[in-house]
């Protein structure tokens, strides 16, 4: 049932992985009337299920999810492209008269669907050059260029992500720019208001923790190793996604599945130390403590955000 409390016209649910938003944009999309619009770059993907924490269906108590299950595992990621179908489901929502609530971490696909946000070209010649350099070297040494070049775009891409670090400096070689000097400064292209999930340090990693133990009991291997037999191991986008990676790797004997399981912990809580920097540079952003989750009490104070930035 909706609440009495008028809507801005987008809300986004943002923070750091296991921090407790997908349970929230649930039940704010209930309370006003609205949907959930997916800014998890890895749920897009058909069949990543447990591995990035997708609500099942049951857990979506009702609410239309939309952008999830869309490409293949073969099919790589564009940001410009979620950015055209992320739009397209929030102006459908509006024209509806119902509230959009992006939910997810993917910093760059949130600013992609609410920004001012147009991305650089891409040049076929540097895009081969780097890519091969990609191959023969690794993506260890391009992310220490791109460190050099642009420490806040190093901070913000893991090292392992070879793609993204590939595109970024592609972006600088093109541009002669820092790829962060690409990202305008935040102006929305729609009424929103972010909602920041705040867990303290030591909590989140227990949370990161006790989810990757999760995953497993829930079969993540037999996940994975389904998705290999539809080219997981060759898609360029989902085959780096957390845990997804480090199980091919032990697949592939490359490393003991307990070594694998123990490599998604440390990468999780690196890649979520990364989330909570991206966000926390984007002063719009409103804060809630996802302690208040544990007591209850994360939604009742996210709607009293919500219903002091439409008043203000």
């Amino acid at each position: 049932m909706s609440s009495t409390v008028p809507a801005p016209r987008v809300i986004a649910v943002v923070g750091p992985t296991a921090a407790g938003k997908s349970d929230l944009g649930v039940h704010l999309a209930q309370e006003l009337g609205g949907e959930v619009v997916n800014a998890d770059s890895m749920q897009l993907y058909r069949g990543m299920d447990i591995g990035t924490a997708k609500l099942t269906p049951e857990e979506r108590d009702g609410i239309p999810h939309h952008l999830l299950d869309i490409w293949d595992v073969t099919e790589t990621a564009s940001v410009a492209e979620y950015q055209r179908l992320a739009r397209a489901e929030i102006d459908r929502l509006l024209a509806e008269s119902r509230t959009p609530v992006l939910v997810g971490g993917s910093g760059l696909y949130v600013r992609g669907a609410i920004d001012a946000l147009e991305f650089p070209g891409t040049d076929p010649v540097v895009r081969a050059r780097l890519e091969a350099e990609l191959e023969e070297r690794g993506s260890g040494v391009l992310h220490a260029r791109l460190a050099a070049a642009d420490p806040d775009a190093a901070r913000a891409i893991l090292p392992s992500n070879g793609r993204r670090v590939v595109r970024a400096l592609e972006v600088i070689e093109i541009t002669g720019k820092p790829f962060t000097a690409n990202l305008p400064g935040h102006d929305s292209v729609y009424d929103t208001i972010q909602i920041g999930v705040d867990v303290e340090r030591p909590e989140l990693d227990a949370r990161i923790t006790a989810r990757v133990d999760r995953m497993w009991e829930a079969g993540l291997v037999d996940e994975v190793r389904e998705l290999e037999q539809r080219g997981l191991r060759e898609g360029r986008t989902a085959s780096r996604a957390l845990g997804y990676q480090q199980v091919l790797a032990a697949l592939a004997g490359e490393c003991t599945e307990q070594e694998a399981r123990d490599e998604t912990v440390r990468a999780t809580k690196r890649f979520a130390r990364r989330q909570d920097s991206w966000f926390r540079r984007d002063p719009r952003v409103r804060w809630l403590s996802g302690a208040a989750a544990d007591r209850g009490e994360l939604p009742r104070h996210a709607l009293t955000l919500v219903e002091r930035a439409v008043t203000a």
